[in-house]
């Protein structure tokens, strides 16, 4: 009898045993549970955080480019006539890049980050285009390449390919050029790296260039008249 009661207080110690484990192992799970939705609160909370900053960064950054070209597609005003305090305007064309450079990248500088702000860069370098500043187009347009948007990236490539041109580095530009024909976007098609490259060998390869012209012509017929306006100038030359 004595045995037998002793079987049963072990029997009931099992279960409690088990019981307890379980509650524990709930227990366990819960706190791991609440730990994991905690985690995933702050994380959802630092986004919320991150992606409200990044709207107003941004949101800055359009306005100040916005301001950056007013200055760049300013008007350039007669000498006698007065300045308009609504109008931006200037009285030469080199103060007006000047001051658009400078503005452009104060917004690089500030908003590197964002789209804005790589697009003002972007704009730096087409200012110092203006100025003959080749050696800071070139910086600046590498930094916009090295930014990794594709779009922009090819706006920047086929405006340094200009500016190598510029600077005598032929075999640079031909180089750009054929990499975005090879590779063409919305804002750099085909057709237009093609005329490029064909514009360029005008001057130092006349029948390479004649034979790009054609095949724009025969390709792409909406940019024929472009192909054809380079085949008359270089007709004239020769």
């Amino acid at each position: 009898m004595a045995q037998h009661i002793l079987r049963r207080d072990l029997k009931k110690d099992e279960i409690r045993e088990k019981i307890v484990s379980g509650v524990e192992s709930v227990a366990s799970h819960q706190q791991a549970l609440w730990i994991v939705l905690a985690a995933a609160l702050v994380v959802a909370l630092a986004v919320f955080g991150w992606n409200s900053y990044a709207r107003r960064e941004t949101a800055k950054a359009a306005a100040a480019l916005d301001d950056g070209l007013k200055i760049f597609q300013a008007r350039i005003r007669g000498a006698g006539e007065p300045a308009d305090p609504v109008e931006v305007t200037y009285l030469d064309e080199k103060n007006k890049f000047t001051d658009a450079d400078k503005k452009f990248l104060v917004v690089a500088g500030q908003y590197g980050r964002t789209k804005p702000g790589q697009m003002a860069r972007y704009y730096a370098a087409l200012s110092e285009v203006q100025l003959k500043d080749y050696a800071d187009a070139e910086k600046n347009l590498n930094q916009v390449i090295s930014g990794g948007d594709e779009n922009l990236t090819a706006l920047a490539k086929f405006q340094l390919a200009e500016v190598y041109a510029l600077e005598n580095k032929g075999s640079q530009a031909v180089d750009l050029y054929k990499q975005l024909s090879d590779k063409p976007t919305v804002f750099v098609p085909k057709a237009m790296a093609m005329l490029a490259l064909a514009d360029y060998y005008r001057k130092s390869d006349p029948a390479q260039a004649t034979k790009l012209y054609n095949q724009v012509k025969q390709e792409f017929p909406d940019a024929a008249a472009e192909a054809d306006q380079g085949l008359e100038l270089l007709n004239a030359k020769t």
